[in-house]
């Protein structure tokens, strides 16, 4: 009997934030994907590794390392190792579960593999996660949005102009991987102080930090686990 690959999210970090479908589906598995980073120093460090470990799953777990570049033809050949590695799993009627930071529909380039096992047949589930900006509003504890309030969840490709041209509609900016715009997200705190800005960092980690003081945040250096929650001040 073939079981679906269960691609499981795994929340923002914190494994009290993880779900009880996603820890009965950890539990129960063969086999565990999980994706990870090389660190300058050559080691290996895999944040799903370390989380599923922490709560106490024995499973075996699989790292795949993901490199960290725009180059996406580097990253398409390790999507590929990781369909495949999945797929000789599956044909051995194992149960495969792919770890996901997060929850695997919001920016989650995991879904390269997810969607090449939808487009070729092959049975899979999607187990939501708590998104890290949920997880953030929690932690600063804010009132996101309220009655007929927009918001908007953007990647870290956003302008000045655009941030302006949102802000002037009335919509609270979720800005997520802060690394790719920190010059458009500083010049727009010098020119519009009148904002409201929220920064996180590393949610649901022992390393996680808010910060709302604008003069620390043109100071700092924006890492990759980096969002902004970004609006007129109420």
């Amino acid at each position: 009997m073939h079981h679906p690959i269960l691609f499981v999210s795994l929340g923002p970090g914190d494994p009290e934030l993880l779900t009880l479908k996603a820890l009965k589906a950890l539990r129960e598995a063969d086999l565990i994907l999980a994706p990870s980073i090389s660190l300058p120093n050559g080691k290996e460090n895999s944040r799903a590794a370390n989380l599923i470990r922490a709560i106490g799953v024995n499973t075996p777990i699989q790292t795949i390392v993901l490199p960290m570049s725009r180059q996406r033809e580097a990253a398409m050949n390790i999507y590929t190792h990781f369909y495949e590695y999945a797929y000789e799993v599956y044909q051995k009627e194992k149960r495969v579960v792919i770890a996901v930071e997060g929850d695997a529909s919001i920016y989650a380039s995991i879904h390269y593999v997810l969607d090449r096992f939808q487009n070729d047949g092959i049975p899979t589930l999607q187990l939501p996660g708590i998104p890290s900006f949920i997880a953030a509003a929690s932690m600063a504890q804010l009132h996101l949005i309220s009655q007929d309030e927009r918001l908007m969840v953007i990647p870290g490709n956003i302008t000045t102009n655009e941030i302006e041209s949102f802000i002037g509609e009335n919509y609270t900016l979720v800005i997520m991987k802060l690394s790719r715009c920190s010059e458009d997200i500083q010049t727009c705190m010098l020119h519009h102080p009148e904002y409201e800005y929220l920064y996180f960092e590393n949610i649901g980690t022992p390393q996680s930090l808010h910060l709302t003081d604008l003069n620390l945040l043109l100071k700092r250096t924006f890492p990759y686990f980096s969002l902004l929650i970004l609006r007129k001040k109420r």
